[in-house]
């Protein structure tokens, strides 16, 4: 636009390494990256890339961090100041050995003279893999708005991070939908829960106990205190607003059912968990979507189906941590509606409880055919919605009682 005299400011999403690499590549200054005259001479290992024996001596090829891969040098070990990338090189070795000899353990000798290509090959696909998990596990916990973290983990096969991915913390209305609709007063209540508390002017009782636990069925909702109410932060009838208050690690299952997600901490019966977060949209675009999904194999669709059918949560592209929950025939979250900020029935919010203790470093689970207390077998399900008439997707649950199919 002529005599406009704004800037454009575009998110880069090429990491800092390389960015730092390109400058070098091109003999480039940029002192924003850190790439000054003086830096322009520092060198620190990113990872090892192979290994050989010349004249009794052990060299390893070093990928430099910040410099691109055309610059990387066989350095001797006594060089190497860098015992965790020295390990999982050695980790990362044995692994491949093991797995070419079908999983069964192989001892190596120490007397290799130079590693074979396809060895070096997966220990560089290892090794970017890791870096590419850990800026991922540092991007989640930069966006995540609750205090608990995430961590990531994949000791199964050579995937990273997802693509097409992007972490919210709340829903993201398609264009024409108001997620932020009908609260314009709250609770005058300076102890919850008092006569005329949030739940009790809905109709329906407060749904937490003194220990902060779930007391109500499934099928009930949930009416939590709003940003219009009296009460502070620390009103007992405020928690799924807070987000998840546990540690949890995205991982990559070991039975071809992708990424799943456990608890690092133990978690109690009938504790929030985890919101189930995505993209609104209407049923009419869930329909067309699921389409797709169901030709992928993928099932990321949510009805929300409290009061009506009208909206869809679609967590493919965008969503938390709930994005790879897995499915579980016998589950451990149970859903729940939630309504805060929004008394709209159409479009409550999904809340994830604990139906049982969980241990440190189980899987969590809920039941994709869950929708309140109301449980969709593939039997009831046919006359429903459009949306349950898709191609049938194969459960891989292992539960006992599984129904053998997703949907």
């Amino acid at each position: 636009m002529e005599g406009w005299r704004g800037a454009w400011y575009v998110p880069c999403l090429a990491s800092l390494e390389t960015l730092q690499e390109l400058c070098r590549k091109e003999n480039l200054r940029c002192k924003s990256i850190g790439i000054t005259n003086r830096s322009l001479k520092s060198y620190e290992v990113e990872y090892l890339c192979d290994y050989k024996v010349e004249e009794g001596k052990a060299y390893y090829l070093v990928k430099w961090k910040g410099w691109p891969e055309s610059s990387n040098t066989w350095e001797p070990r006594k060089h190497l100041n860098c015992p965790l990338l020295l390990q999982n090189f050695l980790r990362d070795k044995n692994e491949y050995l093991s797995r070419v000899r079908e999983g069964k353990a192989l001892k190596v000798r120490n007397h290799v003279k130079a590693l074979k290509p396809a060895i070096a090959d997966y220990i560089v696909k290892k090794a970017k893999q890791r870096i590419a998990l850990q800026r991922w596990k540092e991007e989640l916990n930069r966006k995540k708005n609750h205090k608990a973290m995430i961590l990531v983990e994949n000791t199964v096969d050579l995937e990273g991070p997802p693509l097409d991915f992007y972490y919210i913390n709340e829903y993201k209305p398609a264009p024409g939908i108001n997620v932020l609709n009908g609260i314009t007063t709250g609770c005058e209540c300076a102890d919850c829960p008092a006569e005329k508390c949030c739940p009790k002017e809905a109709g329906f009782i407060l749904a937490y106990n003194k220990r902060k636990k779930l007391k109500i069925q499934p099928g009930l909702p949930i009416y939590e205190c709003n940003s219009y109410c009296r009460c502070g932060p620390d009103c007992p009838n405020r928690i799924v607003q807070k987000g998840t208050p546990y540690s949890l690690c995205i991982f990559r299952t070991n039975n071809g059912r992708g990424w799943g997600v456990k608890t690092l901490q133990k978690i109690k019966t009938n504790s929030f968990v985890m919101e189930y977060v995505g993209e609104v949209i209407t049923s009419e675009e869930a329909e067309r979507r699921g389409q797709l999904y169901d030709n992928q194999g993928n099932t990321y669709l949510f009805d929300l189906d409290y009061d009506s059918d009208e909206f869809t949560v679609d967590a493919a592209r965008y969503g938390n941590v709930s994005h790879f929950v897995n499915h579980s025939c016998d589950p451990n979250l149970q859903v729940f509606n939630v309504f805060i900020d929004n008394l709209d029935l159409r479009l409550p919010r999904i809340a994830l409880f604990s139906t049982r203790t969980i241990k440190a470093g189980e899987e969590l689970t809920f039941d994709y055919q869950m929708k309140g207390s109301i449980d969709l077998t593939s039997d009831s399900a046919e006359g429903l919605s459009p949306s349950k008439k898709r191609i049938r997707t194969v459960c891989k649950c292992g539960a006992v009682c599984c129904r053998g199919y997703l949907n």
